[in-house]
């Protein structure tokens, strides 16, 4: 009778699906797997050690970050303080250490209040981002010499920075319950550890992902909250409640979207609330400083200027990148409303996100972050996250050389002009390809290797398994149609599963 299993553990089992071994689906994971012994075979005692998948893959993720911060050490000793293009020679360039100066923390001003010398007159960034800065203003000691502070106020960022990473890493593999091992695309990306400490991007993009995680769950507040929040360090987090709208359409889930609307709302004005109404000018400096800055590194406005005659001028290229950018939101809309199978959250969301990226006029290094934890839910694919990756990094090179060669004089040592040119390319092309193979699992769910695990949309929360109430064009024919064009697993995606897909 001890050995029995009970009544209670069997209906467990019968409800709970087994995990999913990337090593047995994808090939690039298992040849990748023969650095630590090979793929996971059939005995082994999956969650009987300490080292389950959380543990390991943030571990993994530290020692990336890790990785990263030594490959700054050439500037941290010198580059960043010491000759005009060295930093960039060495490909360690980060914002930190010269804006603690240059931003007023060296000299205790309080940002959005105070101030600033020069061209700059505020903090250009938004609200929680300013208050992290001001944060490591505090820890970072105020005697010795202004490089010792430089060189301390970028170690006590990559200490904070270094808890983003770990979050990120975490949520990733928890927000896929059966695909933990999804989070080693984060935890692994080259290009994150390259770019982590370059600017404060990586809190924006923690809390993305916590709130991904608990859209997951199926707490729709905090979602919202932690998106507003996100929303509240950077701009770009708020775009994702487009895509989640367009899908609580289709599945007639308004209340939890406008749980998650309400939440994201009120978090955003309690941090800008405050500084709103006692620093408007210098709250409003980021949103000024975006409208009126010019065509930057990284765009394709940046090739077409750099081979014009006449350029575009920023008010133009303002008013064609918001239409652009509302072309590509109506795209993915019509894609989310016809789709022969509603699009996963995580989906949409990197589409969208890509989207802007792709558009704007500016594309930083450190914005490759913003798509790393969407992509490994949007596509847990190794070979097309590794290419997608290394057009990353070649951007990453490309950009600082590029910058060695403008700034070494006579010298050009560097990358020039159309060289730095085929590295934006390389960047956009990346970019599009991921998004192509997006597009395409959404179109053929038989393709999307998280429905071919037998998972309809693990990241999607309330979405998951519900009925669609809201369909268009040949999605809304009887599903009978649309599954002759399914062959993967069965998937019983359009009624609630065992834990129910309702509000």
């Amino acid at each position: 009778m001890c050995g029995m299993p009970s009544a209670e553990s069997t209906q467990a089992s019968v409800h709970e699906p087994d995990p999913v071994r990337p090593t047995k689906e994808d090939e690039v994971a298992a040849a990748g797997s023969e650095l630590i012994g090979g793929p996971l075979g059939r005995r082994a005692l999956l969650g009987a050690s300490w080292w389950t998948p959380v543990r390991v893959i943030a571990l993994v993720a530290i020692g990336m970050f890790a990785l990263g911060l030594v490959q700054k050490a050439p500037c941290y000793n010198g580059a960043w303080f010491f000759g005009a293009s060295s930093q960039y020679t060495h490909a360690c360039y980060s914002d930190i250490p010269h804006l603690y100066q240059g931003r007023g923390f060296a000299d205790g001003l309080v940002p959005y209040f105070d101030r600033l010398p020069g061209d700059m007159q505020y903090l250009e960034y938004p609200v929680l981002t300013g208050v992290f800065m001001e944060v490591a203003s505090w820890l970072t000691p105020g005697s010795g010499t202004i490089q010792y502070q430089e060189q301390w106020y970028w170690m006590v960022n990559a200490g904070m920075l270094m808890v983003c990473a770990s979050v990120i890493a975490v949520c990733v593999t928890r927000t896929h319950a059966r695909r933990p091992w999804d989070g080693l695309l984060v935890a692994l990306a080259p290009a994150a550890a390259l770019t982590a400490t370059i600017n404060w991007d990586l809190l924006a993009v923690a809390l993305t992902a916590a709130a991904m995680l608990m859209w997951s769950r199926g707490r729709s507040l905090a979602f919202g909250v932690l998106l507003g929040l996100a929303t509240a360090a950077k701009l770009y987090p708020f775009l994702l409640l487009g895509p989640l709208m367009v899908l609580c359409w289709r599945a007639g889930r308004w209340r939890a979207f406008g749980t998650a609307l309400g939440g994201a709302a009120a978090a955003w004005v309690v941090v800008n609330g405050p500084v709103m109404l006692f620093a408007f000018e210098g709250w409003s400096k980021f949103y000024t400083f975006s409208q009126e800055r010019g065509v930057d590194f990284g765009s394709f406005w940046l090739i077409m200027a750099q081979n014009s005659d006449d350029p575009l001028s920023t008010d133009t290229v303002n008013t064609l990148a918001t239409l652009l950018m509302l072309a590509c939101c109506a795209a993915v809309a019509a894609l989310a409303l016809t789709a022969p199978r509603r699009p996963r959250f995580a989906q949409l969301a990197f589409l969208i996100v890509a989207a802007f990226i792709l558009t704007n006029k500016v594309y930083s290094p450190q914005y490759v972050l913003w798509l790393v934890p969407l992509a490994a839910l949007a596509r847990p694919k190794w070979r097309d996250y590794l290419i997608w990756q290394a057009c990353e990094v070649a951007y990453f090179l490309g950009i600082w050389l590029y910058l060695a060669y403008t700034t070494s004089g006579d010298a050009h040592k560097g990358l020039p002009t159309d060289g730095y040119h085929w590295a934006i390319a390389l960047h956009l092309l990346g970019t599009l390809y991921l998004c192509v193979m997006v597009v395409r699992d959404i179109f053929m769910p038989d393709r999307d290797p998280v429905r071919r695990s037998g998972d309809d949309d693990p990241s999607g929360g309330v979405l998951d398994g519900a009925e669609d109430v809201f369909v268009l064009g040949p999605a809304a024919r009887p599903r009978r149609h649309v599954a002759a064009q399914f062959d993967g697993p069965p998937v019983d995606w359009g009624r609630p599963g065992p834990t129910g897909g309702s509000l």
